[in-house]
């Protein structure tokens, strides 16, 4: 097999990287990321660090301004929707064909687990990045490399969306005992309620976002 160029490899994993730090929130929506600082802390080129960023851009999780550099991506209404319409997709399937002594969870069990730890001390923001491995999980019950890398994508870009929330705490409190319920059913072999309950979860989570954008782009 011939193997990749090592420049190539490279770039992969850091863009890699970088999807892990907006899928975590620690990089956010309309953020300028800047170049300097960035192949600093990632101990790269400036040559590699553009061609991740061509990548990322190409992906929809950083936009390129003329003159003024490269964002951090704001997801846009139409967006949101095509986002939920794939997790629907694919979760809920991976949820009715999941058995429950699949390694994954395990996973989905400690990013509850998490989630309450992160409630005590209100931080909000580690109660989604439980939350996002939760649904990361539920995508591993598929056994299916290309749904988890497709996945992966749409989780960064999930996380700009929810900075349209000037309150996290909105989006990600209630769904602590709904992610517990799911698991709760999926632990029983109820699978297809399980499905049928993370189908509303998420056509609730989907309103909310779309509410809250309409909020910031037509503020009272």
């Amino acid at each position: 097999m011939k193997k990749q160029p090592v420049t190539q490899t490279l770039s992969v994993s850091i863009a890699e990287t970088i999807r892990n730090k907006i899928t975590v929130g620690e990089i956010t929506p309309g953020q300028r990321l800047s170049e300097a600082t960035l192949s600093e802390e990632l101990d790269i080129s400036r040559n590699t660090l553009r061609e991740v960023f061509r990548v990322l851009t190409q992906e929809g999780l950083l936009t390129y301004a003329p003159n003024k550099g490269v964002f951090v991506s704001v997801p846009d209404m139409a967006s949101i929707i095509d986002i939920y319409q794939v997790r629907r997709l694919i979760e809920c399937d991976a949820l009715i064909h999941a058995y429950p002594l699949h390694p994954a969870v395990q996973k989905m069990k400690q990013a509850v687990i998490d989630a309450r730890e992160h409630e005590k001390c209100e931080d909000w923001v580690g109660v989604g990045t439980a939350n996002m491995k939760f649904h990361t999980a539920i995508v591993e019950l598929s056994d299916s490399e290309r749904l988890i890398k497709l996945y992966r994508n749409i989780s960064a870009e999930l996380r700009l969306a929810f900075g349209h929330l000037n309150d996290p705490q909105i989006l990600y409190a209630p769904y602590i005992n709904k992610n517990q319920s799911i698991l709760e059913l999926l632990d029983s072999g109820h699978n297809l309620d399980a499905a049928n309950a993370l189908r509303s979860y998420l056509h609730l989570s989907e309103r909310t976002l779309l509410a809250a954008y309409k909020r910031h782009q037509f503020p009272t």
